[in-house]
């Protein structure tokens, strides 16, 4: 009897835990479902203030030391943003020609794989037209006029963006929204932490420490291994005696750095332009290279800079590329990491959240349980010590 008992008992509690999880899940869904609309309705704005985070976040670092300097903080920050726009506008202007006429040039370059693309093609329609003699068009179809548009290469990177003026107008409050960041800093934080419970904002604090940290070390590293990576690229490249191997070499090495579709992407900039030129060996050269920098790239360098802060599986990965960049285009890749990482960090320090938070990461879940016990055996013999003295 007390058995029978214990089991409708069970059975009661689970049936009325049914209907909480349901709403729990539903729920979840539609904040989701909220947060993807806003995200897709509001992406030019949201797109402008998430790179305007990234460049405050980077900045942070030389602006704190400038005003250790004992210079005022409105200087220091001003200071920051004109050093970095005056470095990427040096950026922009010496890689425009060039990059221009190897876009130019590139379809003279491209021709065997032209060639290839067109036999590709030309078997295709063959497959079409067998396949329309098997099943005849009706009257409609005969007459209708097919007609396949040419996206231009800058509707493909920022198509969710919009117009050429707009991103223009857009990328112009990114200075100024950085400066302000900046400016404000300590202000934005603490009125942020504030806007928390008493009993979270100690963990809201360190979460935004951690997202911060997390942020300067990647936009950092990223730049740094990609520099290396990209000279020692254009080195090879140079050696190979490939045409504008001082442009694709860089452009190689920081394609080289997109989490696991960087091997695939980083050998095309080299391949199209010397595609006249280089021969078998050549080609299996570069592609060796390329997927040595890119192994090195991955399981060397980014664990020594970045640590523990972005421990993120390749499942998580490989959905945050397809989904940003999906929602916001070329803009949406590059913001995809550090997006993702954010979430996880914070999922990390929500007690609700924190299962997601363990699903994105690389940790096992026996590996956190062995954590775990360790920690439970410290604490108990430090326990016994401080009892015993």
């Amino acid at each position: 009897m007390p058995q029978e008992d214990a089991l409708v008992e069970a059975s009661s509690s689970s049936g009325s835990r049914t209907p909480a999880v349901r709403a729990s899940v539903t729920q979840s869904i539609t904040l989701i479902a909220v947060i993807g609309a806003i995200c897709y309705l509001v992406q030019p704005v949201l797109v402008t203030l998430c790179v305007a985070i990234l460049f405050a976040f980077m900045l942070a670092p030389p602006t704190d030391m400038l005003q250790r300097a004992r210079l005022p903080r409105s200087l220091a920050a001003f200071l920051s943003v004109v050093a970095t726009s005056a470095i990427l506008y040096g950026i922009i202007y010496f890689s425009y020609d060039r990059g221009m006429t190897f876009i130019e040039e590139l379809p003279r370059h491209a021709s065997k794989y032209r060639q290839a693309i067109l036999r590709v093609r030309q078997q295709a329609e063959n497959l079409q037209r067998t396949s329309e003699s098997v099943l005849p068009k009706t009257a409609g179809e005969k007459t209708a006029i097919r007609v396949i548009p040419q996206p231009d290469t800058f509707d493909v990177l920022f198509r969710n963006v919009g117009s050429v003026a707009e991103f223009v107008f857009l990328l112009s409050f990114v200075p100024f929204l950085v400066f302000f960041m900046l400016t404000w800093q300590e202000h934005l934080r603490t009125a942020t932490v504030l806007l928390f419970r008493p009993e979270n904002r100690r963990r809201t604090h360190r979460t935004l420490i951690l997202v911060g940290a997390m942020i300067r070390s990647f936009l950092l590293g990223s730049v740094l291994i990609g520099l290396a990576i990209g000279a020692i690229s254009t080195l090879v490249f140079a050696l190979l005696r490939l045409p504008y191997f001082y442009f694709t070499g860089f452009l190689s090495g920081f394609l080289s750095l997109v989490p696991y579709l960087g091997i695939v992407l980083a050998p095309i900039p080299p391949l199209l332009a010397a595609a006249d030129v280089i021969g078998v060996k050549d080609i299996l050269v570069i592609l060796a290279v390329v997927t040595v920098l890119h192994v090195i790239a991955v399981n060397l360098f980014y664990p020594k800079v970045l640590g523990n802060r972005l421990r993120l599986n390749p499942v998580v990965l490989t959905i945050a590329l397809l989904f940003w960049g999906w929602l916001w285009g070329g803009i949406g890749l590059l913001l995809a990491i550090p997006l993702t990482a954010a979430m996880k960090i914070t999922f990390d320090h929500v007690a609700s959240l924190r299962p997601y938070g363990r699903w994105m990461g690389t940790t096992s879940l026996g590996s956190q349980r062995r954590r775990g016990q360790r920690h439970l055996l410290w604490s108990k013999k430090t326990q016994g010590k401080k009892y015993a003295a």
